[in-house]
């Protein structure tokens, strides 16, 4: 069986969308449109797994509605690419449970951002965070989709969702019912750094506001961010061999490169040997100038909550009419009778 190429990829509705978000994800997710059929979904079912989305209803539909409009306003198009929340679709639930009694003990043992999350005492984390990777699994699988754009710190759960799925199609006697999905991992600064840390990824998490550039922030804040931002004593490198053992300039380095959509060993020549001060004023205006705009379109369409709520709803429709059969295909071949 050839599957259809199709984009599946979310984010949670917890805290601001920042830079990494906009880099990492957001401007690949723009670009995606034009290569594949795509669908983007506000993962509020994985937001509630932790106590930073759990038990506060009212902050949780704002955050979602904020993490529309960001989409929305970084250029993703809701009539060429449905974009929903979880919550909405039923499907990602139903499909999880049949997969969690796919996947195997071992398996989720071995994922290691849930030994992060849960720190030093996991019995008093959520069944839900534990068992994430499969909602993950679920959320991909559901709309038998071929790539997902994800970060580093995500491809162990793509991995394990190809597994997921090779396992049911064995299980089951279907073979390639379900696609192995594969990452797509795009741009100079994939993986967004910290301001004050360039050792640590940039967090919506972060205690301190002045480690990330938010998509709501104002071009004064920006600016003082990156004036801010933590560097070395030394002039800027004249090549790449040079940026080793100097995160912070790689990373300040990398930003620059993805705003301007120019590669990076561009980037170190134009800035060859100078000093941080004059890089970091540019680094600022660019910034500035990239995601103004953003944060603009965002508070225009927040103003009008009912219409997010109608491109949520509407894209929820679009995203069941793909799950519904195939969870319906999935009940026949485990024996649900419906």
């Amino acid at each position: 069986m050839t599957h259809r190429p199709l984009v599946l990829s979310g984010m949670q509705p917890t805290n601001t969308l920042h830079l990494g978000n906009y880099l990492g994800a957001l401007k690949n997710w723009v670009r995606l449109q034009d290569v594949m059929p795509c669908l983007f979904c506000v993962v509020d079912m994985h937001a509630i797994t932790q106590d930073v989305g759990y038990g506060k209803p009212a902050e949780l539909a704002q955050s979602t509605r904020e993490v529309t409009a960001a989409y929305i306003a970084a250029g993703v198009d809701p009539e060429r690419s449905p974009i929903f929340n979880q919550g909405q679709v039923p499907e990602h639930g139903e499909l999880a449970w049949v997969l969690n009694c796919v996947a195997r003990l071992g398996w989720m043992d071995r994922m290691t951002q849930f030994k992060e999350k849960s720190g030093k005492h996991k019995e008093r984390a959520s069944v839900g965070l534990y068992t994430y990777p499969v909602l993950m699994a679920a959320d991909i699988l559901v709309y038998k989709a071929t790539h997902v754009p994800v970060g580093e710190d995500q491809k162990q759960h793509l991995e394990l969702a190809r597994d997921i799925a090779q396992k049911f199609n064995n299980d089951f006697a279907v073979p390639d019912f379900f696609p192995l999905p594969e990452p797509v991992i795009t741009g100079a600064a994939t993986r967004v750094m910290s301001l004050r840390d360039g050792t640590k990824k940039m967090s919506k998490s972060d205690e301190s506001d002045m480690s990330r550039i938010n998509l709501t922030d104002d071009a004064d804040a920006i600016a003082n961010k990156i004036k801010r931002a933590k560097t070395d004593p030394h002039p800027l490198p004249a090549t790449k061999d040079e940026l080793k053992e100097r995160p912070e300039a790689e990373n300040l380095i990398n930003i620059y490169a993805a705003l301007a959509d120019q590669d990076r060993d561009a980037v170190i020549a134009q800035f060859a040997g100078q000093q941080f001060s004059g890089f970091k004023a540019q680094l600022a205006d660019l910034t500035v100038a990239k995601l103004s705009p953003i944060a603009t379109e965002m508070r225009r369409l927040l103003a009008d909550p009912a219409e997010i709520d109608r491109i949520l709803k509407n894209g929820a429709l679009r995203a069941r009419a793909i799950a519904t059969p195939i969870m319906d295909e999935v009940k026949k071949r485990v024996g649900f009778i419906s």
